[in-house]
């Protein structure tokens, strides 16, 4: 296996010079390309020979906001109680954080699972989109089965697929407002929907959840927290 994935690399990096980057790592090739050019590198792809990747196994969207520098957001929880999934150096800085421009020009992504069936192969493709306008080319045209994958990354990340033949939204309600998988995104949401029998006819209210911790509780065995025989007497 380590003898394939070594020689699809070397013919990626042959092929796509001006691909940004094309790492081997975990048995697993990736591919990393500008947006521009995502339609003529997934043409490619597919088309010849040597690669010959006919299906697109799965498209999804990624939010990388605060990716590797904020810890999962709780309330009065221990920092270091339990694993927050954040790797840290020694000296406790973040070992992956994305900073100035970077944080802005790369904060979402579109991968792309591809898959050929005729070389038995697989690689991911990969195009980091900015936070102000996350715009990239359908490719619909290329492997229909994107059509719906594509809709889905629009509805809950709102990234854009130029050229899509019907880019609506698949899982949340036409009315929605927001894209949920964002991670700016509240977790309870920002109206509610019910029934009103007066109106006979669905409304929306503004959410009426009170926000909580979703993490569980540290218990401690110290002192502090032991409940002697006596006390329990009391």
């Amino acid at each position: 296996m380590g003898n394939v994935i070594t020689a699809l690399k070397e013919r990626l990096d042959s092929r796509f010079p001006n691909a940004l980057a094309c790492k081997a790592e975990f048995k697993e090739v990736t591919l990393e390309v500008a947006p521009d050019d995502i339609k003529s590198v997934c043409t490619a792809l597919r088309d010849e020979p040597e690669f010959a990747f006919e299906e697109l196994i799965d498209l999804c969207g990624v939010d990388y906001l605060a990716f590797g520098d904020v810890e999962w957001e709780t309330i009065g929880a221990t920092g270091t109680g339990f694993s927050r999934g954040v790797e840290r150096l020694p000296d406790g800085t973040a070992a992956y954080k994305l900073e100035g421009e970077n944080a802005t020009s790369r904060r979402f992504a579109v991968a792309y699972q591809l898959l050929s069936v005729k070389n038995n192969l697989r690689l991911r493709v990969k195009a980091y989109l900015p936070s102000e306008e996350p715009l990239i080319d359908s490719v619909v045209d290329i492997w229909t089965s994107a059509n719906w994958y594509e809709r889905e990354a629009f509805d809950l990340y709102g990234i854009m697929f130029r050229s899509h033949p019907d880019l609506r939204r698949i899982l949340t309600d036409y009315g929605f407002i927001g894209h949920p998988f964002r991670k700016d995104f509240p977790l309870i949401g920002q109206v509610e929907m019910r029934y009103d029998p007066e109106k006979q006819r669905v409304v929306y209210e503004p959410v009426s959840i009170e926000p909580r911790t979703l993490v569980p509780k540290v218990k401690r065995a110290d002192h502090r927290y032991i409940r002697t025989a006596t006390e329990g007497e009391q």
